[in-house]
């Protein structure tokens, strides 16, 4: 096999395994540095040998091999850290509940441990996403500091202090007991959504979408529904990412500018990922009242079913909103039922209702619905005035460049309308 391609070969098996990788090894040595030290070391170890003695019949097997091996010789050089570690995991078992098991009888892979460790309540939201993609997403430091906007020295500083936080107060390496994980699992899908929410509409930068990090918390919600398929809300949450993906390739122009939902090209659409998203939806949306992950991913499946903006069963986004608003009220949720509701009943009740909201001054979204319900009314100096404020609080450059386009036209009243949903959180 050729260097090239036994490098692209280790990056496949990388990306797939990695978090197995390392979740097994921090479930063996207690420590997510040694865990990430020794799993580098194994990924370069097969670098440097696949080219030369071809790639082994069992590769994933292969890596924790060699990483295990060399975390002994690491331990056998340091005793103070090995002791350490020793006793961190005595404490662990101590402290390890009953195993929660999948509906095949079987006990999920060690990555279930990883997710609860890196979205632990005792971390800062930041931090738990940090993590997150460090751990089970592979990414690099600099990678997740580019999702966050920020030098890598300084997400390295701000992971180095989420592990810490880790060790010093010896959160365990476990899955939480039944009674726990209703607790703690929405803070693990929220996790995934706020890392695909700002996939969707990057908060600054020149791009609209970030296509890395779609693709990374749609995988992290596949793995988290390989492990949890029983709960109704992570087969929501998953059903939520593909159908919102699923119009990504129609969501900009071969230039990049944003392209609405009105205007998009649906043939674009992936629709593998719709029935599949679709799917979903049904199974989550069986045994009870359904969560915010399941309702969003109800609205957006009618979004994707429509074969235009005029088709779309309006009325049935406004009910699903309604539902929504019990369940998880928001000022984001109110917004989009605004959209909706201006879709069933004209742009004067749209308006109207988004004059009772309140807490969303500082969102470019607000006074951008806004601009765009008074233009339908025929407004154009009040419409021009809310793409003004909008245009002061938007971050990325295809969006600033959309409502520059629509301020320079606002005289002129078209048909096309704002993009009728975008999620709870800016979907």
């Amino acid at each position: 096999m050729s260097e090239r391609r036994a490098a692209d070969y280790v990056e496949a098996v990388f990306r797939e395994e990695w978090g197995r990788l390392l979740a097994t090894l921090v479930r063996q040595w207690g420590d997510l540095d040694l865990a990430e030290e020794v799993a580098s070391d194994a990924v370069a170890s097969a670098l440097q040998h696949w080219p030369v003695d071809g790639v082994p019949t069992r590769p994933a097997a292969w890596l924790l091999t060699v990483a295990r091996r060399r975390a002994v010789d690491l331990l056998r050089r340091d005793r103070a850290y090995a002791s350490r570690l020793a006793l961190l995991q005595v404490e662990a078992d101590r402290a390890e509940p009953a195993q929660l098991e999948t509906d095949d009888g079987e006990v999920p892979d060690e990555r279930l441990r990883l997710f609860f460790t890196c979205c632990h309540p005792a971390l800062p939201l930041e931090a738990q996403i940090a993590l997150t993609l460090r751990c089970l997403a592979g990414l690099t430091t600099p990678e997740v500091a580019r999702a966050f906007l920020v030098p890598p020295a300084t997400m390295a500083q701000r992971i180095v202090r989420a592990k810490r936080k880790i060790r010093e107060a010896r959160i365990p390496y476990r899955i939480p007991n039944a009674e726990a994980l209703p607790h703690r699992l929405p803070g693990v899908l929220r996790v995934i959504y706020l890392i695909f929410t700002e996939s969707y509409a990057a908060s600054t930068g020149p791009e609209l979408v970030r296509d890395d990090l779609a693709e990374e918390a749609i995988r992290l919600a596949r793995i988290l529904h390989r492990l949890l398929s029983g709960h109704r809300e992570v087969a929501g949450l998953l059903a939520l990412l593909l159908l919102i993906d699923a119009r990504r390739a129609a969501r900009t122009s071969s230039a990049g500018e944003l392209v609405l939902l009105a205007d998009q090209d649906r043939a674009l659409w992936d629709r593998a990922l719709i029935e599949e998203g679709r799917a979903l939806v049904v199974t989550a949306l069986r045994g009870g009242a359904p969560g915010p992950y399941t309702l969003q991913a109800a609205i957006a499946a009618l979004h994707d079913e429509a074969a235009s903006i005029a088709t779309t069963d309006w009325p049935q986004v406004v009910a699903l909103y309604d539902v929504l608003g019990s369940v998880a009220p928001s000022p984001l949720v109110a917004l989009n039922r605004v959209v909706a509701v201006a879709m069933v009943d004209g742009p004067a009740a749209g308006l109207a209702l988004l004059d009772e909201l309140a807490g969303l001054d500082a969102y470019h979204l607000l006074h951008a619905t806004r601009a765009d319900l008074l233009r339908q009314l025929g407004r154009p100096m009040e419409a021009a005035s809310a793409y003004r404020r909008a245009l002061d609080l938007v971050g990325n450059e295809p969006e600033r460049s959309f409502l520059r386009r629509r301020l320079a036209s606002v005289s002129g009243v078209s048909d096309c309308q704002m993009e009728p949903f975008r999620g709870q959180d800016g979907l």
